[in-house]
């Protein structure tokens, strides 16, 4: 009974000890940039923010929940619809645009001094929508997002962030592919 009590003991020690060796995550939040094509031969660069919180389940691995909105407007010149029948200016008419993405993955990373290079696989859900006088059109589909950074440790637990992505979205039945930039301030814990 001892020698079992003892090896509990033991091993309840131990891996509290491996568990305190686990770095814990991360909270990002910061700037970030992108495109949208939705229509050929159209790019639209959309500004925002971007969110992501990581929790480490071993040393270099680690799974990331990322959400980020981006916002913008493009001109849209509306073709008149019959010549001489209703006056048409065909002026150029401003869209707002927004996309809002929300994302899941591993991310793997290491330590090298001051920073913290990273590399993930994300894949989720990307909403669009587009709105102008008279106008509102909306979309949801499937995306995903392969890419990674670097974190530069600023002072303890406060580090910047450098993240460029590849994301993809399939919008009104079309793929999208664009770069993501986002830059920020991390917390870690």
């Amino acid at each position: 009974m001892k020698n079992v009590a003892a090896v509990c003991f033991a091993l309840i020690v131990f891996s509290a000890m491996a568990w305190g060796q686990i770095p814990g995550g991360n909270v990002f939040i910061g700037y970030s940039y992108t495109h949208t094509n939705l229509e050929p031969g159209q790019s639209t660069g959309l500004n925002g923010w971007n969110g992501s919180l990581e929790g480490k389940f071993l040393p270099f691995i680690g799974l990331v929940a990322d959400i980020s909105g981006h916002y913008g407007s493009q001109g849209e010149s509306f073709a008149c619809p019959v010549v001489g029948v209703i006056p048409c200016t065909g002026s150029p008419e401003s869209v707002s645009v927004s996309q809002y993405n929300v994302l899941f993955g591993p991310r793997v990373s290491f330590k090298i001094r001051k920073f913290r290079p990273f590399v993930h696989a994300l894949i989720g859900v990307g909403h669009i929508g587009e709105n102008a006088t008279g106008f509102s059109n909306s979309d949801t589909s499937f995306a995903d997002a392969l890419g990674g950074g670097l974190d530069y440790h600023l002072i303890p637990l406060i580090s910047w962030r450098f993240q460029l992505d590849a994301l993809q979205t399939r919008f009104f039945g079309t793929s999208q592919n664009n770069a993501r930039f986002s830059t920020g301030i991390v917390v870690n814990f």
